[in-house]
């Protein structure tokens, strides 16, 4: 391991890494070791799904949030999940929580490190690690501004001058930003995501033992996974795309080095919301680098199968999937705290199709981020909606829009890898207009706030469609996560019977084997299944006989 670590440093650092360096480094790996008595999950398994979800996300008058999730978590979603992705709840300035503050504490309004302790009891834990940017209101910002010895380069200063025509731009915001420091010299920073979250400088040596420290203090407090956020710009080099670069992904091998050396069994997963043949490559040979990577072109495929009632780009997709090793698998998700990407389409949809979908999904309600080209430009880059009315037409009843939703979560807990269900999915959320009215951006859509007893009586109003989803969703994971066919490396197999009806198979080592059928179509669909017989899990019915009808929008799980 300690070869793994020295070799990235040698490539990433060449003779600006030090002695000095090499023995803060190896002080600090010590010190974890001797403070990580926690043993983690060796391997993932059919049981792992992941519950996304903001630490502030539900409130009551007696306590913070951080101890009121605990109790709806207990309640509602401790049976059903086994991790739970707790988004930034570090202090924080803006974009709910990913421009950070302060690393290492927990947001005094939210709760404390006791609180996540607590919550790791009853589940496994998902950091974010924030790792290109941090906030404008950070203390290590203000020192750079207060011209503080030792961090006169913890940021990218660039001359506005530079061409920087090339650099992948993820926001129709400007790259640099001027700041003015104590000695009232002006300095331009590079800020890809905005003028509040700062890019690091990661080709100063002390500003990576300044983030490993933080990632070995999330290791400390118990994080099972952790989530690289934005991790594929880590690295600039001015002339190239900024995006991808080998010394980014040099650095992603060295912080999964010092992981597996601290605490084995941790997964290291990369967030890149990038065309399919980039996010991929964060795999690596499959030995070394992510052990997950976000499928970020799983929500976008869904919803162009559903809008269009055909999965043939869906499966052709689906069947080009292969992983480097066992050691490595997919991060499978519908929904989350952003906008659903509309690059992990770009190589898998003609553009025409892409912009049809967006102009389907807008008439429908749905909010849209664009993003300015090197050539000048524009292009939209991501849908702000729920996934629930990113689904259905706005005219629909609340049968359709269940219909719609199970069979989209039905095939995601039926795809290879771990799949993880955003809170606002598993609640039957709808869109929200009052919020991103209030806070004046487009993903306030998607990211409601609750007040506890009331979010409590909506789930038990038979009647709701909140309590619908809720029960029903429920159902399809605790099936899923009690039949090893649904092992994360169980054998896959996908195809197209019709345009309109999907089938994947999924067997495991002990034979046990499932053959999941989905009708994406309103029509009623027979079709020659390959099935002789079975128990469909769904219904828990004898299924037998080649030929098969699916009514609208209906799944099977049949198991042999």
């Amino acid at each position: 391991m300690k070869h793994k670590i020295q070799e990235c440093l040698s490539f990433v650092y060449e003779d600006s890494w030090t002695h000095r360096h090499d023995e803060m480094l190896n002080a600090r790996i010590e010190n974890a070791r001797k403070v990580i008595t926690k043993k983690r999950k060796p391997h993932w398994d059919e049981s792992d799904v992941v519950l996304i979800t903001y630490a502030d996300q539900f409130h009551s008058e007696k306590e913070k949030p951080l101890p009121t999730f605990n109790r709806f978590y207990s309640r509602w979603l401790a049976s059903i999940f086994s991790h739970v992705h707790l988004l930034p709840f570090y202090p924080w300035s803006s974009d709910d929580g990913f421009s950070v503050i302060d690393y290492y504490k927990v947001a005094e309004e939210t709760g404390d490190w006791q609180d996540i302790a607590a919550l790791n009891k009853s589940c496994q834990l998902m950091f974010d690690f924030v790792c290109n940017h941090m906030s404008a209101k950070s203390e290590w910002f203000a020192h750079y501004l207060q011209q503080t010895p030792g961090f006169e380069q913890f940021f990218i200063e660039m001359d506005p001058q530079t061409d920087l025509s090339a650099v992948t731009r993820p926001r129709a915001l400007p790259l640099l930003t001027p700041f003015t420091l104590k000695d009232n010299s002006v300095r331009h920073l590079w800020t890809t995501f905005s003028e509040d979250q700062i890019d690091l400088n990661y080709a100063n040596p002390d500003v990576l033992l300044a983030m490993v420290d933080v990632l070995l203090t999330y290791l400390e407090h118990g994080a099972d996974y952790v989530r690289l956020d934005a991790v594929g710009f880590m690295w600039k080099t001015p002339g190239t795309s900024c995006i991808h670069l080998e010394k980014t992904h040099r650095l992603i091998k060295l912080f999964r080095a010092i992981a597996d050396d601290v605490a084995p069994g941790t997964a290291i997963i990369t967030e890149t919301n990038v065309p399919h043949k980039d996010n991929i490559s964060y795999l690596g040979n499959g030995l070394d680098e992510a052990h997950m990577v976000y499928q970020f072109s799983l929500p976008p495929l869904v919803l162009h199968a559903v809008h269009r009632q055909d999965t043939r780009a869906l499966s052709q997709w689906a069947q080009s999937l292969t992983l480097p090793s066992q050691q490595t698998t997919w991060f499978n998700f519908l929904a989350s705290h952003d906008g659903i990407g509309l690059n992990p389409l770009r190589g898998l949809l003609p553009e025409d199709d892409i912009l049809a979908l967006v102009a389907d999904l807008q008439k429908e309600g749905a909010l849209v981020n664009w993003k300015n080209n090197p050539d000048g430009t524009r292009s939209p880059y991501e849908i702000n909606v729920t996934y629930m009315d990113a689904l259905s037409s706005r005219d629909s009843n609340d049968s359709q829009r269940l219909a719609k939703f199970m069979l989209a979560h039905a095939l995601l807990l039926t795809f290879p890898g771990v799949p993880a269900i955003y809170i606002q999915s598993i609640l039957g959320s709808r869109n929200d207009y009052e919020g991103v009215e209030k806070l004046g951006y487009n993903r306030a859509i998607n990211r409601k706030k609750y007040q506890r007893e009331a979010i409590e009586n909506e789930l038990m109003a038979e009647d709701s469609l909140r309590h619908q989803v809720y029960q029903s969703l429920s159902r399809l994971v605790k099936i899923r996560r009690n039949n090893h066919a649904f092992h994360p490396e169980s054998d896959f197999t996908i195809c197209s019977i019709t345009p309109a009806v999907m089938k994947i198979v999924r067997a495991a080592n002990t034979d046990e084997k499932i053959t999941a059928l989905f009708n994406f179509s309103d029509c009623i669909q027979t079709v020659d299944a390959g099935v002789n017989s079975g128990i469909d899990l769904m219904t828990e019915t004898l299924v037998s006989g080649q030929t098969l009808t699916l009514q609208p929008w209906q799944v099977m799980w049949i198991k042999k």
